[in-house]
């Protein structure tokens, strides 16, 4: 693919035109005009030469063979055009063409049809729909976008041609270099997983970016994903943070998941870098491009202006990193080139008066330190600042460094010459403190995840048979949810422990079972079609003799029939009083990109309002349930307050990894809430008291 899209040694633009002003004058004069240097081949019927080349009238009259075909033609004639490239052997196609599925259902069919073609010819498509490719250092641009972007380290792609435009302007404005930059239309064929991985060893994509609305296969992008962030960063934006589907959910974990908490879960289990805007997708794009590696959190600050200072010192603390303490030697060094009124503590406050030498001085002794692992320099124009003599010496002491120094000339029309030369230097420069930080910040969190071992799964022995059973019976029922005694069934096959749990028929059958389990009881109505029974009433608790399970027990069953007539009532369940313990949830939805989106949080009735929980992408590894414990905001409880002991924490993880098992192999359960898991002090397990599992319909054959 790198070949067929980034360095071709032939391009042929189908759809050629003539007259300036039209898509297909624009992308041959984009070819010629940015320094292509292979054979360009403009295909128009009605045109014999076209900006200065012959014209032919099909791609099959080209005398040479060609690797790469722009197609700007009406979208009715793709299907032939794409079969013509396919008898020509062309390796890559890039749809320009517009009125595909974008379009409505015509736009739907004619896509299908344009890429079985595709498929039977064995050709790569970006698009339709798109804007283009472009590729500086072939030097290619193969799009109909305005300018062309310096060379440099960035590799960007978009599911947005607009806002290619709009990226690809701000960046000549700015003097910002990129490697690739492609706009992936409607990713009829080639997508965002396709390109990261034939970036992945690309030593010209020094960071890739990602503007994404959605993705096709969520899997395919996490093994990928996962490789790539190993060699080099990437960092995506994301847009349409909406819960994924219309379908109504019933489970507590359906309820709070949704496609941002699994592109956020998917995020961070494969290490890519998520930005909330796209002035922080290339606030941190650019530092990675421009700077060595950040390793480490440790932060030393230069400035001329205490306030700045200080917003910067605040902004490191919120983004979890840190001021450098400096070695006695950095301070002895330090003292003597700078005026008494000088702070030579961290940060270094070079005061207002500051000429350039008292700024390379500064530098020089914090770059210097061990103990520092990477520099922020501000500079807010005073009367004596030397903004363009400061920036050159910032460029000269950051050249060759193996720390990272980021700039932030504060201000506008001052500073403005001395940002132009920082750039020169490939020193990226922030307006503001805390957008600085915030590219530090990424800086030390993609480090920090290199640092991880890659996920290692574990398996427990199990039993699937029993599980196939209790679902196969299930749907030959006509059912997709479980009842309390088949969802004990599917948690005792993998190895959780439950409460002692009888189901009674009868009121007679209900005392001899609270007496058989011994008092106190917990009463609960068994009915498949009730999920939250407490909300109807359907549970009891602290049951303490016969008479208040003969009682109950009509009452139960009145509840559950009033809340709903047609209820399959099987009976009361007596179940064994579990002690009291912390208790949690934990849940499965399945997400409809990326699979299986494990949940972890405070259970029992508050878990919506409080919404303390976190996720994964199943499967997880012990390291990803442990994170998932920490993560939440009421960790501290479970490691015990005021004297409490603290929870088993292990029994937690256990729980999370044979769940995270159980919805992998058992890919037709779309929700599962354990609700709550009753969790006691360390080595003393967990116990799974209430729990609900909702099957997905079976998949009709053939």
């Amino acid at each position: 693919m790198q070949r067929a899209f980034f360095n071709p040694q032939s391009v042929a633009v189908i759809g050629a035109a003539r007259e300036p002003g039209k898509l297909g004058y624009g992308v041959v004069d984009n070819i010629l005009r940015y320094g292509y240097c292979g054979k360009v081949y403009p295909i128009n019927p009605k045109a014999d030469e076209i900006l200065g080349l012959p014209a032919y009238a099909s791609i099959l009259q080209v005398p040479g063979p060609v690797d790469t075909a722009v197609i700007v033609v009406p979208n009715r004639f793709v299907p032939q055009v794409m079969e013509e490239c396919g008898q020509k052997g062309v390796r890559g196609a890039i749809i320009i063409s517009a009125g595909f599925r974008e379009a409505g259902i015509d736009g739907i069919r004619l896509e299908h049809q344009v890429m079985e073609i595709a498929k039977k010819h064995h050709i790569r498509v970006i698009g339709p729909n798109c804007l283009g490719v472009i590729s500086t250092f072939t030097p290619l641009n193969a799009s109909f976008a305005a300018g062309m972007p310096p060379r440099g380290g960035i590799a960007f792609m978009s599911q947005s041609g607009a806002l290619c435009t709009a990226i690809l302007d701000w960046a000549l404005s700015q003097g910002i270099g990129f490697s690739h930059f492609v706009s992936l239309g409607n990713k009829a064929d080639v997508n965002e997983a396709d390109l990261l991985e034939s970036w992945k060893d690309d030593k010209d994509a020094r960071v890739i970016i990602v503007y994404m609305e959605g993705l096709n296969d969520g899997r395919r992008f996490i093994e990928i994903a996962r490789e790539v962030t190993r060699i080099k960063p990437v960092i995506a934006v994301k847009s349409g943070n909406t819960a994924a589907g219309s379908r109504a959910v019933s489970s507590h974990t359906g309820s709070l998941a949704g496609s941002e908490r699994a592109y956020e879960a998917a995020f961070r289990q494969t290490g890519v870098l998520r930005a909330d805007s796209i002035e922080h997708l290339f606030d941190y794009s650019v530092a990675f491009a421009y700077q060595p590696p950040l390793r480490g959190r440790n932060i030393a600050i230069v400035t001329n202006a205490g306030g700045p200072g200080i917003m910067a010192t605040d902004a490191l603390e919120q983004g979890g990193l840190k001021l450098a303490t400096f070695t006695s030697e950095t301070i002895e060094t330090l003292r003597p080139g700078l005026p008494a009124a000088a702070n030579i503590y961290n940060p270094i406050d070079v005061i207002g008066d500051a000429l350039a030498d008292r700024y390379e001085h500064a530098l020089k002794s914090a770059l210097a330190d061990p103990n520092v692992n990477g520099v922020l320099v501000i500079l807010t124009p005073q009367v004596y600042t030397q903004v363009e003599e400061t920036a050159e010496i910032i460029g000269r002491l950051a050249a060759g460094q193996d720390k990272p120094v980021i700039g932030c000339f504060m201000g506008e029309q001052r500073v403005g010459p001395g940002v132009k030369i920082l750039n020169k230097h490939q020193i990226p420069n922030y307006t503001f403190p805390e957008r600085a930080v915030g590219a530090l910040r990424a800086m030390a969190d993609y480090w920090e995840s290199r640092q991880t071992e890659p996920p290692k799964y574990e398996r427990f022995e199990v039993d699937q048979q029993t599980v196939r059973k209790v679902f196969d019976r299930v749907r030959s029922e006509g059912r997709l949810t479980l009842g309390d005694a088949e969802s004990r069934e599917i948690m005792q096959a993998y190895g959780l422990r439950i409460p002692r749990s009888i189901l009674a028929k009868n009121v007679d059958e209900a005392i001899a079972a609270a007496e058989s389990i011994g008092f106190p009881v917990v009463m609960k109505i068994a009915s498949p079609d009730i999920l939250h029974k407490s909300d109807i009433g359907g549970v009891r608790v602290n049951v303490r003799d016969s008479d208040q399970v003969r009682d109950l027990f009509d009452l139960l069953v009145y509840r559950a029939q009033r809340y709903m007539e047609d209820a399959r009532i099987w009976g009361v369940l007596v179940q064994e009083m579990a002690p009291k313990g912390k208790e949690i949830i934990i849940g499965v939805n399945r997400d409809p990109q990326f699979g299986p989106l494990l949940m972890f949080g405070l259970g029992g009735i508050y878990v919506e309002v409080l919404k303390d929980v976190t996720f994964r992408i199943a499967p997880v590894s012990r390291q990803e349930a442990s994170s998932m414990i920490e993560e939440i905001r009421a960790y501290h409880l479970l490691r015990g307050v005021r004297g409490e002991p603290p929870s088993d924490v292990q029994a937690i993880a256990d729980t999370l990894l044979r769940i995270s098992q159980m919805v992998m192999d058992f890919p037709e359960i779309v929700e599962m809430d354990i609700n709550p898991l009753v969790v006691y002090e360390t080595g003393k397990g967990a116990i799974a008291v209430d729990m609900r599992f909702v099957l997905k319909e079976k998949e009709s054959e053939g």
